[in-house]
């Protein structure tokens, strides 16, 4: 619940982010808005890249814990949305962007917890395949909601154009639905999650644990069939058990000393780090730019100050409307919970974690290069399309673009989470590895779709819509390579007097380097 509440905020408002920023000021010319938009996208990642790595630290101390850095950000992104929603400026969307950055270090903390969660290697695919296949439910469920609900009065004007709240505020709806679900995921964990830090988890639970543990043993007496049925917990401690069953003692803490800040920076956590940059760069400028060029108007030889000249001298968007925008980018979800639930295991697990990283990598510098050509492909505003062929062409064009794209990140953002975790020299550092590593991802998505926005700007102007989107591809050429310098590690690169072996996780103890 969590993990999909951020996609689905994101993907709803970028459903309609081209024409609420239109709406804010109508004498915009494209190019503005296009900048304005990748600046909008990018104050959120911005405010992260900050105060990521702070609430990594902070997660990992035992005074606040995992649960209460997921609360915090949850509850800040739940109000930023409602800001964003009833914006009428475009500063006062921008505040409120910053503000649900600020509040968000989420994406670390929960891959946080699911290693944590999952010791073993050979089950890491798995667990961490979890965390994108819910980001896809919210990139499916979001931008259609964002579609269908954006401007009630303007798309639905016999049932809502006379409502004065809906012409006050077009942009509010799809806002208010999505904070509802925030309030609704920020209430399930504050009851249902359970804490992982190795110091908390053997503890008293917190108080939202003990009430939802309350809440359902109240409801599992009142709908039970007898009083003495369901399950039991298996005992924790050494109790007296009958004959041939055995105690389950609680995880023993695989260390006693933390490791210092500066040691952290090995050459495969600096590594790790650049390929996850380089990703971040170019996966946030297509997210960021998609539902722009998508929204841009198509080429018209009649008023436009360009011709086209191809292969490369071309300009002019898709000019598809908020709910055939919505459509489109719930595309991209579809097909990815497609091939992580049908392809991604299977192929996972006879590769391994880096090599279908590497591959998949490869899929990226095609789509940036094929990207721009969909704006030469007849189209037409509806789907299904009502008659002309165009509609049918485009439609089937975005469909092969976005499945090559998807095939990419449905093993490449796995792979980088996992390569990510493994990096970690030590397993103290573990949340402060993520809280990094989701600072350096959010850099990437901050200079990313800045940079992409106004680029993206000046290739219309100059009649080159192409130009950011080979740009794009250079980048993911050089992400190809510095993949090639990355190696998996094992989480405990360094050892400290104190460390106790976990013969399950990793490489024996004598292949490993130990320190004390």
């Amino acid at each position: 619940m969590a993990r999909m509440s951020e996609p689905l905020v994101q993907s709803s408002i970028q459903a309609y982010m081209y024409y609420q920023l239109k709406w804010f000021d109508e004498s915009l010319p494209d190019s503005t808005i296009s900048t304005q938009a990748g600046i909008l996208y990018a104050s959120f990642t911005a405010a992260q890249f900050i105060t990521a790595m702070i609430w990594g630290r902070v997660a990992d101390s035992p005074r606040a814990g995992r649960k209460t850095v997921l609360l915090i950000g949850l509850s800040g992104t739940c109000v930023s949305c409602l800001g964003f929603g009833f914006s009428t400026t475009f500063w006062q969307a921008l505040m409120f962007r910053i503000l649900g950055g600020v509040t968000n270090g989420n994406v670390g903390v929960m891959r946080t917890m699911i290693s944590e969660i999952i010791r073993e290697k050979k089950f890491q695919s798995r667990a961490f395949l979890l965390l994108p296949m819910t980001f896809n439910v919210g990139v499916i469920i979001g931008p259609i909601l964002g579609g269908i609900l954006s401007d009630p009065a303007g798309s639905y004007p016999d049932l809502f154009g006379n409502v004065d709240f809906f012409r006050k505020f077009p942009y509010a709806t799809p806002n208010i639905v999505s904070s509802v679900f925030l309030a609704f995921a920020t209430l399930t964990v504050w009851l249902g999650l359970e804490e992982t830090h190795d110091v908390l988890r053997d503890g008293p639970p917190d108080l939202g644990s003990r009430v939802g543990a309350k809440l359902l043993k109240l409801l599992r007496s009142k709908f039970s069939k007898s009083s003495d049925g369901g399950y039991s917990s298996i005992p924790s401690s050494d109790v007296e058990l009958e004959e041939g069953e055995t105690a389950v003692k609680p995880p023993v803490r695989r260390y006693t000393q933390r490791l210092s800040f500066r040691r952290i920076f090995t050459r495969n956590v600096i590594m790790t780090f650049a390929a996850n940059f380089l990703m971040g760069v170019h996966l946030g400028s297509f997210n960021s730019l998609w539902f722009v060029f998508l929204s841009t108007p198509v080429w018209d030889p009649q008023t436009s100050d360009h011709k086209r000249h191809l292969p490369f001298f071309f300009t002019g968007g898709l000019g598809l409307q908020p709910r055939s925008v919505g459509l489109a980018m719930a595309t991209l979800g579809i097909i990815g919970i497609t091939l992580q639930l049908f392809l991604y295991p299977q192929i996972s697990g006879r590769l391994g974690t880096i090599r279908s990283w590497r591959m998949s990598m490869l899929c990226f510098p095609i789509t940036y290069f094929l990207v721009p050509y969909l704006s030469v492909v007849p189209s037409s505003d509806s789907f299904p399309p009502p008659g002309p062929k165009g509609g049918v062409m485009i439609w089937l064009a975005i469909l092969g673009v976005l499945s090559i794209q998807v095939m990419g990140r449905t093993f490449a953002t796995p792979g980088q989470t996992i390569l990510v975790n493994n990096c970690s020299p030590h397993p103290s550092v573990l949340g402060t590895i993520h809280g990094l590593g989701q600072s350096v991802n959010s850099a990437a998505r901050t200079v990313g779709p800045m940079m992409g926005g106004v680029i993206y700007g000046f290739g219309l102007n100059e009649g080159i819509v192409g130009l950011v989107w080979w740009i794009l591809s250079c980048i993911g050429i050089c992400g190809i390579l510095v993949g090639l310098l990355v190696r998996e590690g094992d989480g405990h690169e360094i050892w400290l007097e104190g460390d106790e072996e976990e013969p399950s996780v990793g490489k024996p103890s004598g292949e490993r380097e130990r320190e004390v």
